[in-house]
């Protein structure tokens, strides 16, 4: 077979087992970075040559390789330009004498742990064509290095951006990754020219080299600036002298002895950080180096990565120990000198493990090392399995050391909840509204402010955006951007809230607006971590299914710990009239407590309770908690209610016409809800389609406790007024 079509088979192959194993690491909330990395280890030998050895050396003979590794040094070159555009002065902007501290010590304690570490290894896996000096310099630079763009887009994923912790952890990664790559940088020169005396002149050329570029190459590139400010835009041309700017760049620091990706990385970081121009380079660039070169990159390391070779108890142990020495390097060093600086326990922690993650950047690092044969296969293996370890392990230590709990969701400034009456006892009632779109969901958050708001009782509604992020490496998930976005779309919501009626309503409703990797999910935890009482959420027929209970909607209602009520919205705007299908169930409580909500919250409003028997059935009762609550009604309140008993063939078409003649019908999921999971039960799916008023379904989990005891405090207060 011809070697360029074996090639792109390749290719197809890594570009799909990449895509599927990352999605299934950001199912289990990891970065689709380690998927895309164990994707490529999965093509190597240490299984698909281990399960299917003839296949495997029939589709990635020994004659690709090389095709492979020039695609995946392309694809370094512009990953690593991503990572110097993306690399913001803001990150540098506060507690820099802090993070200046935190991040040396979390370099120079793993760096020297490494070294120590080298005078065990060096004997036992290396070879006499390496000096010790290279090793050990390899080793430190490997067991201190930090994964900035992983650590970003982790704080970002975790909406950390705003917070102490997470812009101290920014910094510090900023300076980590500024002085890494230049120990490393020191290490590749002693490499190739076996002493640090040997590799003085190419320290000397590097250091002119990132003058001039500082200087002459920064002052050349602010016309660039100026460009885009005139035109809003970048055209082919331009594009094009950038990447050759960037492919020379490369060129120049691979011809002074150091690496071809530090010119790139550097010609990144001098680039002007005009924001829009920074996305437009981003947006154009990353797509093709994240979803065609990057993946080749993992296939190319994964061919090189053995694990069999960790073929006895001792080669186990050693990779063992290189594991602690990792971690615990990283981590102690960067605990005691933020506590040191004053950085309390659980942040200090936290930063530790932040500063261990090491992702595809410790991957680029490794392989420049096994390419100059200062590390051997064994211990390129060891490391990799060091570097997969260390970023799987980022995000769920940083949420056992930082639980969610403790970051403040809502990002804006709100009412205190304390100025609420300070007479009143009672906390709030609050309603969680997911808002998909603002610029169309007005009557969904109209409807929730309605349920909650009575202007006696304390109440919070809390519209919800969620933005999804659907790539670790897009330029959206930078913190820098994500921070654009959520200020957007707090604009958004905060036009919405202005066309709220009556205005008096407005001051009740705070939005939280937070970033998410997975919408349901991240609503579920959110309407737990805020106690709502009930989560109110616009219907959206899922685009390839039938499935009724497909899509985030179906998500919340089954996995919600909270009531969930689901808004089928027919565009009519009034609540005067409220029609209640009851036939007992739990769910059908809910559906006439919320009722009942509505109409001590709005005089003008009359609510139809409609029960529907076919022949010789028996009227369903009201539970005993709403009998009492009915029975405690005033006046004033019951008056507006009118519960009518029928007999009818078709169930269904009574109610279906009792609607035409109100504004909202409010209906409980079937019993069957439970069994049916593809469905809301045939009787709430045939409501749902022929329902001619808006519709309002509600899914009980609670004992309606709150719902009830708010309800009654209302009452009991009009009473007494």
């Amino acid at each position: 077979m011809h070697t360029v079509v074996l090639v792109l088979i390749e290719v197809l192959i890594v570009i799909g087992l990449s895509r599927l194993v990352g999605l299934g690491f950001r199912w289990i909330n990891q970065p689709l970075v380690i998927g895309e990395i164990v994707a490529g280890i999965m093509l190597g030998p240490s299984l698909f040559g281990l399960v299917a050895p003839e296949l495997s050396a029939t589709l990635f003979p020994p004659e690709t390789v090389p095709f492979l590794n020039v695609l995946s040094q392309v694809g370094l070159i512009f990953f690593m330009f991503l990572i110097g555009l993306e690399l913001n002065p803001k990150y540098l902007s506060g507690n820099l004498e802090i993070a200046v501290l935190t991040s040396h010590v979390s370099i120079l304690v793993p760096f020297s742990l490494g070294t120590l570490l080298a005078v065990l290894l060096y004997p036992l896996i290396s070879n006499a064509s390496v000096s010790f000096t290279a090793f050990a310099l390899f080793l430190g630079a490997a067991m201190s290095i930090t994964a900035f763009p992983v650590l970003a887009r982790i704080i970002t994923e975790n909406n950390l951006q705003g917070t102490r912790l997470g812009t101290l952890a920014l910094t510090c990664a900023a300076v980590d990754d500024v002085t890494a790559w230049c120990v490393l940088a020191v290490a590749i020169a002693v490499a190739r020219t076996g002493s640090i005396a040997g590799a003085f002149h190419t320290i000397v050329f590097s250091l002119l080299y990132i003058g001039v570029m500082v200087t002459l190459g920064r002052n050349f590139l602010s016309r660039l600036a100026n460009y885009y400010r005139r035109h809003k835009r970048l055209n082919q041309l331009v594009l094009a002298l950038i990447y050759a700017g960037v492919v020379a760049s490369a060129l120049i620091t691979e011809l002074i002895g150091i690496h071809l990706i530090f010119g790139a990385f550097l010609l990144g970081a001098i680039m002007p950080k005009n924001a829009g121009l920074v996305r437009e380079i981003a947006v154009k660039t990353e797509d093709f180096v994240l979803i065609f070169l990057l993946p080749v990159f993992f296939a190319y390391s994964g061919l090189r990565t053995q694990i069999g070779l960790l073929n006895s108890p001792e080669l186990g142990l050693l990779c063992l120990l290189v594991l602690f020495v990792a971690i615990a390097g990283k981590y102690v060093g960067t605990y005691v000198a933020a506590r040191v600086s004053g950085i309390n326990n659980r942040e200090a922690s936290a930063l530790g493990w932040l500063m261990n993650t090491r992702g595809l950047t410790e991957l680029i690092v490794l392989n420049i090392g096994l390419e100059l044969g200062v590390i051997s296969p064994l211990l390129f293996t060891m490391l990799v399995i060091m570097a997969l370890v260390t970023t799987f392990m980022t995000s769920p230590l940083l949420e056992w050391t930082y639980p969610k709990k403790l970051i403040k969701l809502n990002v804006v400034e709100t009412q205190p909840e304390t100025e609420i009456d300070a007479e009143i006892a009672t906390r709030p009632y609050r309603v969680l509204v997911p808002v998909a779109n603002p610029d169309t969901q007005k009557g969904l958050l109209q409807l929730a402010v309605a349920i909650a708001v009575n202007y006696q009782q304390p109440a919070i509604v809390n519209p919800l955006s969620l933005i999804e992020l659907q790539e670790d490496y897009a330029y959206e998930s930078t913190p820098v951007e994500a921070n654009r976005l959520i200020q957007e779309r707090h604009q958004l919501l905060d036009e919405l809230i202005q066309r709220l009626e009556p205005p008096a309503a407005r001051s009740y409703v705070h939005p939280i607006v937070r970033v998410s990797n997975n919408v349901a999910r991240e609503t579920i935890q959110i309407a737990a971590l805020e106690q709502a009482d009930l989560v109110v959420v616009g219907w959206h027929r899922p685009a390839f299914s039938n499935n009724r209970l497909g899509g985030r909607v179906g998500q919340i209602l089954t996995a919600a710990t909270v009531d969930v009520a689901v808004f089928i919205d027919r565009g009519e705007e009034r609540l005067e009239s409220l029609l209640v299908p009851y036939s007992g169930n739990i769910h059908d409580d809910l559906a006439l407590i919320l009722a009942l909500r509505l109409l001590v919250n709005r005089d003008t409003c009359h609510l139809q309770v409609l029960q529907v028997l076919s022949a010789h059935q028996v009227k369903d009762e009201l539970s005993h908690e709403l009998q009492t609550l009915m029975e405690q009604m005033p006046s004033s309140v019951s008056d507006r209610i009118s519960i009518n008993t029928i007999e009818a063939t078709d169930p269904m078409q009574a109610v279906v016409e009792a609607s035409q003649g109100v504004d909202l019908t409010i209906a409980g999921a079937s019993r069957t809800w439970g069994i049916e999971r593809q469905t809301l039960g045939r009787y709430t799916d045939e409501l749902a389609i022929e329902c001619r008023s808006s519709l309002l379904i509600t899914r009980r989990y609670t004992k309606v406790i709150s719902h009830l005891t708010s309800v009654l405090s209302e009452v009991k207060s009009e009473v007494t007024s």
